[in-house]
């Protein structure tokens, strides 16, 4: 397990990171959300070694991390930095070689890892020859060919077109089931959470939340449902203790200040006529975002 504890970085003008501390475990995905200059980057490169904190820890399995385990990091930059010139597939196998793979298991792991990002029919293709889209596969097969144990990856889902991101996010479902402990940031929040089995939250430099995907919409769940019927639901507006958030036709969002409140409005419903569904509406993730940075 990778952790982070109490990480401070400052710059001559300003405090980057302010006590920063979370976890990243074995076999999950844990996405690390927040806006531009709210400090993910920083504290990535930090966890990498790339940049030195002012003060905090960095743990692997219980001990300071060190720069041999770095070695079994892998790590994916927002800046793509591969080797224009180089043909794809031996550029991803140059790269495991020079985690000590053999020039053939180097070119095997780069095949079939290029193979599983759809890029198996590019790899004499120079990197330069790539649409930005293909240059983000390849980027991404730089971090994954030597199988790290810890995967840090930096706007991976970036440029990258809706079937794009499918592939991607299942090659990084597998090596989390294979075990490694995977990091990513994004700034698309539907992919984070329909992917993501943890969530970090950073704003200002300090992390405003931290948890299972499961424990922060129940951390930060209201009284909220939702109520379809085959009629006008217009009524709901002037039941006591409810608050309409969203009504088009028969289909109603409120939110409810007691159990008693919403319980009273379904079994209006069910008087005056037929109730399609009634169920409780769970925060997304975007609106827990914008309910901690606030």
């Amino acid at each position: 397990m990778l952790e982070l504890h109490g990480i401070t970085k400052s710059y001559t003008d300003r405090k980057a990171l302010d006590d920063v501390g979370f976890d990243v475990r074995p076999g999950r995905l844990t996405g690390f959300v927040g806006g531009n200059g709210a400090g993910k980057t920083t504290t990535m490169r930090i966890a990498l070694g790339v940049l030195e904190a002012d003060a905090g820890e960095v743990i692997l399995d219980g001990a300071p991390v060190t720069a041999e385990d770095r070695r079994r990091f892998g790590y994916m930059p927002e800046e793509r930095g591969l080797y224009p010139k180089m043909k794809i597939g031996e550029h991803i196998a140059y790269l495991a070689r020079l985690h000590g793979y053999s020039k053939t298991d180097a070119a095997t792991a780069a095949s079939s890892l290029l193979d599983r990002l759809g890029l198996g029919e590019r790899l004499e293709d120079r990197v330069e020859t790539l649409s930005l889209g293909n240059q983000q596969r390849a980027q991404i097969a730089a971090a994954l060919v030597h199988e790290p144990e810890v995967l840090i990856l930096d706007e991976p889902f970036s440029g990258l077109d809706p079937l794009a991101v499918d592939v991607v996010a299942g090659v990084l479902q597998e090596r989390a089931a294979q075990g490694a402990a995977v990091l990513f940031s994004s700034h698309q929040l539907d992919v984070v959470e329909r992917l993501c089995d943890d969530l970090v939250i950073i704003a200002g430099g300090t992390i405003r939340a931290a948890g299972s995907r499961e424990q922060l919409r129940a951390q930060h769940a209201k009284r909220r449902f939702e109520l379809v019927t085959t009629g006008d639901a217009g009524w709901v507006r002037d039941e006591p203790g409810i608050d309409v958030l969203d009504l088009v036709g028969g289909t109603v969002l409120f939110d409810a200040a007691s159990d008693a409140d919403a319980q009273h409005v379904l079994e209006t419903a069910i008087a005056r006529g037929h109730v399609t569904s009634f169920a409780p509406r769970h925060p997304t993730l975007a609106e827990i975002f914008k309910e901690v940075i606030q």
